[in-house]
């Protein structure tokens, strides 16, 4: 069963999601409501034209920062310094590039009102980004949203090879740092495994997260 959503801040429980992970439609992607979601485990997920779909697949693909995977020929191309790497400071810069066309992609979901919901995520310090620049371009990134003790991530683009294996290592030395407990991938995919991410059940995803997102968030800038 799907529920719909009305102007109450409010969301059916997790284990109602149907196959798929779908859970409900509607609502709204005020920051409140995006805040309130992300700490349940549940995100939007909708093509242009279409309501506001929101998601929580079981099972759930993450990646401890203790896991992370970083090849032989990552670890060299941070060491050679190729690239420069900064936090929040191009937000909605990567998350254009994100929402860009993709060779294996025909569309996106990142629609025109989810820019601008993340956006002002960003503004209030839940949402972050991580640019990965040469010769002054944004060549690589990533963006997602912090709360407590979880990166939920988002998305990730690539415009020159390996930038966006670059950001995410500097992502997970940062959250390292934090003493953030998980990353949350969302979705099965070929190239998060290769980073280390695995799957979880959707219980223990639900255990986790209620343990980590009342811890303190890093909400503000990251420099």
């Amino acid at each position: 069963m799907i529920f719909e959503l009305g102007e109450e801040l409010v969301f059916p429980p997790v284990a109602l999601a149907g196959d798929g992970g779908l859970l409900a439609v509607g609502g709204d992607l005020s920051a409140e409501r995006l805040v309130l979601a992300y700490s349940r485990g549940i995100f939007p997920w909708y093509s242009e034209g279409d309501p506001i779909l929101w998601w929580s697949p079981d099972p759930r693909m993450v990646l401890f920062p203790d896991d992370f995977h970083c090849s032989r020929r990552l670890a060299r191309t941070l060491k050679q310094g190729k690239f420069s790497v900064t936090f929040d400071q191009d937000f909605r810069g990567v998350i254009q590039a994100c929402a860009g066309p993709r060779r294996d992609h025909a569309g996106t979901w990142i629609v025109k009102d989810m820019i601008e919901a993340y956006c002002a995520l960003h503004e209030q310090g839940w949402a972050h980004s991580v640019e990965c620049w040469r010769d002054s371009q944004l060549v690589g990134g990533l963006y997602g949203v912090a709360i407590g003790g979880v990166f939920f991530g988002e998305s990730m683009f690539s415009r020159v090879a390996d930038s966006s294996k670059v950001a995410f290592a500097h992502l997970v030395a940062r959250l390292k740092g934090y003493d953030f407990d998980v990353i949350d991938c969302q979705m099965n995919s070929p190239h998060l495994m290769s980073l280390g991410a695995r799957e979880i059940s959707g219980a223990t995803f639900s255990s986790l997260l209620a343990r980590s997102v009342v811890k303190p968030s890093q909400r503000g800038v990251w420099l």
